[in-house]
């Protein structure tokens, strides 16, 4: 049996995302204004799933569609310039990446369980880094933003 060993870039990378998460939280929980009713994160956390598994039933065809519809016009590409090209191609395969991050998550969204709490805070890092990369200013701020702030206020109920 191999065993793996935590190479220091791996200790240093989960301690980064470990000093985000908290820091996020403290702003979007202890400092934020304005605390969700326990009521209303309970309703949070029981339809999160479903929302999930909506977004992944209505997201994934739309993907593969816009992949393939890259693929058919990525002779076209000079038109646009290179760049149009590659930041479409960036922005499916990144998308991709969400919604299977998201996929993994829902199981473990039925049962509330902190590891599904943490892919959807991955997930949210990833959409980040796709705004980043597209330029995407809004997305970037509001979507960020309500997300995290949704995120971190039911965290409590992921164990």
């Amino acid at each position: 049996m191999v065993k793996k060993t935590s190479t220091k870039s791996d200790v240093d990378f989960k301690e980064t995302v470990k000093k985000l998460e908290d820091t996020i939280e403290e702003y979007m929980v202890d400092k934020a204004p304005f605390q969700i009713p326990e009521n209303i994160k309970e309703l949070l956390v029981k339809i999160a799933p479903w929302l999930s598994l909506i977004g992944l039933i209505f997201g994934l065809p739309l993907i593969l569609v816009g992949l393939g519809m890259g693929a058919v016009l990525a002779p076209f590409a000079f038109l646009g310039g290179v760049q149009a090209g590659v930041s479409f191609g960036l922005g499916m395969i990144i998308s991709l990446v969400v919604l299977v991050m998201q996929a993994v998550a829902i199981p473990g969204l039925f049962k509330r369980s902190a590891f599904a709490w943490k892919m959807m805070f991955y997930a949210s890092l990833v959409t980040v880094v796709q705004n980043v990369a597209g330029f995407n200013l809004f997305g970037l701020v509001v979507g960020t933003l309500i997300s995290w702030y949704l995120l971190f206020q039911v965290k409590s109920y992921y164990k």
